[in-house]
């Protein structure tokens, strides 16, 4: 049979063969490409290989373990035992009614000069502290808490410095300020273990705490040297534990000395040093390079809260003296105020005016505090001491906060050209400017009144306090302490809360409190009126109760 054709006469046999033809070529062509790369690649890796000989390579090693002979690392391993960090929590209650500090400035200048730099104070000048070291204002960046609507809980970081095989520990005022509950991790233990810690006593003025902690053990602990002794350009370790990272150690110079950098606080003399000092290393030592502790870390100098090379401390000799005194039974610190202020930085012109160029002049005299009661007057220039002259403002306060109240001192003064002497019965400087330090008479009330079946603990309400509350004397008392889970915690009375009546019995001072409180009996009604503080109006009265279990 003749082989079927298509259309163009080619038998299908034709056909075939004639694709294979046309395909052919760009088989073998793909293929040849294909081995070409291939023996190309090859040949590639032979050549490199055979280029590059590596049999003279040595084989590494790490050597036996011997000691540097650096300053840095000894005295970081002498001290590094020594330092702690401190994790402290702080219950507020309800703190959209509670008494607010005033803000702090945004960037303070410690160079500005101050219209006064007498023993006044301003508030809120502790939050400049507190905003670079961890400490949050109120309800800033904390967290819900408890039940019972609003309750925040506040936590900060800080350092210390171990100072006692017992257990005793410097660190900052501010670290420990209103905390509920403080604990001490130690440096060689795990993360997780941490120990209670108590405070023993605190100098607002100096911005310095002493708290301890109980270990079955003797710790290790840092020799305080002589501040004095240090020199502009002396090196210089500050260790903490900056954003909480533990036993953290830089290194700096002494950049300068004396430095004042709070306005209205005469004892805050710092060491300025330019090691790396950041939030969460307050409280921590500075340390020269015989490893003793020269000055505890207190603040820095900063446009973004961060480090910036301009760091201060307080020197290791005020940190003894306030040590010795707030380790003492009365676990305070006394110094010494005749009850004047002055110019911070004296025109001249007013010294000449006044004083005939020598001595202080004062610029105010308090009414009703010693040196008004031994007749001096502002335009009075202090030229003496106790029969020692006086140059400067830190003379006199140096002279006279080192006596004790009640002590006698001979005051030498010029007024209108003429000598004059007055006998000036020292006074406790807390009593004197307590309003204007910002203690409001607290260290110097009578001890509180323990904590009773409504778990709160009361104190009189202080002058200031009273007078911003519009209070008339001997009205109510002041809440200073909740217990937590106690019924005042329960019915959401709070710290600074001022109380009234209790069941509508008038509240006269503590003892009128106790009173009342030890009639109370279980399951009975009780009810407080209570005098709140709001920023921006008028004091109000809120009724708070429940049942007493």
């Amino acid at each position: 049979m003749e082989p079927l054709n298509d259309a163009s006469g080619l038998s299908q046999d034709q056909m075939t063969s004639r694709k294979r033809n046309r395909f052919a070529p760009f088989f073998v062509g793909s293929v040849t490409i294909v081995l070409v790369l291939l023996i190309g690649t090859v040949l590639t890796y032979t050549a490199r290989a055979k280029s590059v000989d590596s049999t003279d390579a040595p084989q590494l090693s790490v050597p036996a373990l011997h000691s540097h002979d650096n300053e840095f690392a000894r005295v970081a391993k002498a001290v590094e035992p020594t330092v702690v960090n401190i994790n402290t929590e702080s219950i507020v209650k309800n703190p959209h009614r509670r008494l607010h500090r005033m803000p702090a400035p945004q960037n303070p200048n410690p160079d500005e000069d101050q219209d006064d730099n007498g023993p006044g104070g301003q508030n809120g000048l502790q939050d400049w502290f507190d905003r670079f070291f961890g400490q949050q204002p109120d309800g800033g960046g904390a967290a819900p808490g408890a039940p019972g609507g609003g309750d925040m809980t506040s936590q900060s970081l800080g350092s210390g410095v171990i100072v006692s095989a017992n257990g005793y520990i410097i660190t900052n005022f501010h670290v420990v300020d209103k905390a509920d509950r403080i604990r001490v991790s130690l440096m060689g233990e795990p993360a997780s273990v941490s120990y209670p810690a108590k405070v023993i006593g605190t100098d607002r003025e100096t911005d310095l705490a002493v708290i301890k902690i109980e270990v079955p053990h003797p710790l290790p602990f840092a020799k305080l040297g002589n501040s004095d002794s240090m020199q502009v350009g002396d090196w210089v370790l500050a260790i903490g534990s900056p954003f909480g990272l533990k036993s953290t150690v830089t290194a700096g110079i002494v950049s300068a000395k004396g430095r004042n950098i709070v306005p209205m606080r005469q004892f805050q003399s710092f060491i300025q040093t330019d090691a790396a000092i950041n939030p969460g290393n307050s409280g921590g030592p500075l340390v020269n390079m015989d490893g003793e502790v020269i000055g505890i870390n207190t603040a820095i100098y900063t446009e973004s809260s961060g480090y910036q090379g301009v760091g201060f401390a307080m020197p290791s000799n005020t940190i003894a003296q306030v040590f010795n005194q707030l380790v003492s039974p009365a676990h305070k610190v006394e110094r010494g105020s005749i009850g004047i202020t002055f110019s911070a930085e004296p025109s001249p012109a007013v010294t000449r005016m006044y004083g005939g160029g020598k001595g202080v002049v004062v610029q105010d005299v308090t009414p009703g505090g010693p040196a008004s009661q031994a007749g001096l007057r502002a335009g009075d220039s202090i030229v003496s001491v106790g029969g020692k002259p006086v140059a400067n403002g830190d003379e006199l306060v140096s002279e006279v906060s080192a006596r004790r109240p009640g002590e006698k001192l001979k005051v030498g003064y010029l007024r209108n050209g003429k000598q004059e002497e007055a006998t000036v019965t020292v006074a406790d400087r807390q009593k004197v400017f307590g309003t204007q330090l910002g203690t409001a008479e607290e260290d110097n009330e009578e001890q509180a009144p323990k904590e009773g079946k409504l778990g709160v603990t009361v104190k009189p309400v202080p002058a200031a306090a009273a007078k911003r509350l519009n209070l008339q004397p001997n009205q109510g008392v002041l809440v200073l302490d909740v217990k937590p889970g106690g019924f005042a915690d329960t019915v959401q009375l709070g710290r600074g809360d001022v109380i009234l009546e209790v069941n509508r019995q008038p509240v006269s001072g503590p003892d009128s409190f106790a009173k009342i409180e030890a009639g109370l009996k279980s399951g009975q009604d009780v009810v407080f009126v209570v005098r709140q503080a709001i920023p921006g109006r008028e004091p109000i009265n809120s009724f708070i109760g429940g049942t007493l279990p």
